[in-house]
């Protein structure tokens, strides 16, 4: 990850001012296809090379894979990756301009053809900058959602209520950091009424930075844990790195946190403005009460806002997803949404992509697909959430959790205790924490001959396809980079799905 410096915010101010002296009066905001490339170098604080300065700009790029006719190619630089190597690909494919750093001199072999080219000194800088510029052009309602756990289901949960009152637009897939918030900004139109951001961050600065890029009216927090271990050092840490939404977020603006929650409770201090808590505690404001199993896998209960009743059902299983619901309704109620509609966009909600979700299959199997991210205390909601699953065994595919830090060791051992003592038949693992998983679950008490590492993705497949039977409920778990998603794909493809159908519960 590249170093950065804090968003400079009078620098940014002082160029706002300037671009909306420069768009006119009559300006409506900042719309792709109206702004021009002098405006666009404007708001990036950058240097314009070439080019006439009253090109039009279609739209913004990080990548020639996707780019089209009239949008500007803006190079990025990761730890992995350079866009400055495809210039001309970008080009090739239509681009109207490129955006580069200006200490890369690549870009001047294109400048001969008075091709639309703006410099800057950073361009992961510019394109944050330029976001921020744009969302105050777009001058609507952000609500910006962050937490270790439950912030994807969470967003999913308040888009899904705030889309039955108006035009809402939310973060897609995991856009959540300081380049993907950024673009889910840039893609604001002014039909949109109101963003659902997630934030997400793995070191100190980065929910800063991205709460100064976003803004936000509404902040929510839904909790601390031991997540991000490697950058941030404790739980202390993960709570500190947190609460930077807090810290950066106007007085004007409302904090939405976890009342239940020590940890998150201990960041309100850090807030100048008013604050809303949700949880199953008698002080929130926001409250779940008569919590009740429906069936084999969804839950009903009441939601309590200021002493007004709620009824709510939601399609997926354990606690963890009752509060992932209160923090949806706590965002409504902030913006006066319908007792009904909150109800009712609950009830809608099927679930977010590999996060518990489920897939049944030929032979009665239901596999779980849980790969998009793993943690300790996500695994151990996910773990407390099985228990409301029935089936006649279970089989659980963990892969290892990342960034754990110097803890990594004592919470893979945690995690195979964990998961004998769920009464599971089969368990297998795949990573470099694996043994430790294994020595966890062999001294709780599990059979050697009921666990398999795996070494690959394809040997944990053929370890589960030998070992799953019908009627069993099979979890899937691990850390993003630990691909699992490959494995549930296996699967289905192996077993079939069950009257070719996908849900979520």
């Amino acid at each position: 990850m590249q170093s950065r410096q804090p968003l400079q915010r009078g620098n940014l101010q002082e160029r706002t001012g300037a671009l909306q002296g420069m768009m006119g009066k009559n300006s409506v905001g900042a719309q792709w296809g109206k702004i021009s490339l002098r405006e666009l170098g404007s708001a990036l604080g950058g240097r314009q090379i070439s080019g006439s300065p009253d090109t039009i700009i279609g739209g913004l790029s990080t990548d020639t894979r996707s780019i089209t006719p009239g949008q500007m190619f803006l190079a990025l630089r990761g730890e992995n990756y350079d866009g400055h190597n495809f210039l001309k690909e970008a080009v090739n494919a239509g681009a109207a301009g490129i955006i580069v750093e200006a200490e890369n001199n690549r870009y001047q072999e294109l400048s001969v053809n008075n091709m639309p080219i703006i410099t800057v000194s950073s361009t992961l800088e510019a394109l944050g900058d330029l976001a921020s510029w744009w969302r105050e052009q777009w001058g609507k309602r952000v609500i910006a959602i962050t937490g270790s756990n439950g912030k994807t289901t969470t967003k999913e949960m308040a888009a899904s209520i705030l889309s039955l009152k108006e035009h809402t637009m939310r973060s897609p897939g995991n856009f959540n950091n300081l380049v993907g918030l950024p673009l889910t900004i840039l893609s604001l139109k002014q039909e949109h009424r109101t963003a659902v951001l997630e934030m997400g961050m793995n070191r100190v600065g980065e929910i800063a930075r991205l709460t100064q890029i976003a803004k936000p009216d509404i902040g929510l927090i839904t909790n601390v844990a031991r997540a991000h271990l490697e950058g941030l050092g404790d739980l202390q840490g993960v709570a500190e790195a947190k609460g930077e939404l807090l810290a950066e977020m106007s007085e004007d603006s409302t904090a939405i946190l976890n009342g239940d929650d020590e940890k998150t409770m201990g960041l309100a201090s850090k807030f100048r403005g008013p604050v809303i808590t949700f949880g199953l505690g008698k002080i929130n404001r926001v409250r779940a009460v008569d919590i009740r199993r429906v069936g084999d896998h969804a839950q009903a209960f009441t939601v309590c806002i200021n002493d007004k009743n709620v009824p709510v059902t939601i399609n997926l299983p354990g606690i963890h997803n009752v509060f992932n619901a209160l923090g949806g309704a706590a965002i409504a109620s902030c913006m006066s949404v319908q007792r009904e509609l909150i109800s009712r966009g609950l009830e809608e909600f099927q679930g977010a992509k590999g996060r518990f979700q489920v897939i049944p299959l030929s032979g009665d199997i239901i596999i779980i697909d849980d790969t998009y991210n793993s943690n300790p205390s996500s695994l151990m909601a996910a773990l407390q959430a099985l228990k409301d699953v029935k089936s006649s065994g279970l089989v659980i595919g963990l892969g290892e959790m990342l960034e754990l830090g110097k803890e990594s060791s004592k919470h893979h051992v945690d995690a195979g205790d964990l998961v004998a003592r769920m009464g599971v038949r089969y368990l297998v693992v795949l990573g470099e924490h694996g043994p430790e998983i294994i020595e966890g679950a062999r001294k709780a008490g599990m059979d050697r001959k009921q666990i398999h590492l795996a070494a690959t993705l394809t040997e944990m497949t053929d370890a589960l396809k030998g070992n799953i039977r019908d009627g069993d409920t099979v979890l899937l778990k691990g850390s993003r980079r630990m691909a699992l998603d490959k494995v549930v794909a296996a699967l289905e493809k192996h077993f079939g799905l069950h009257r070719g159908k996908k849900h979520a519960l």
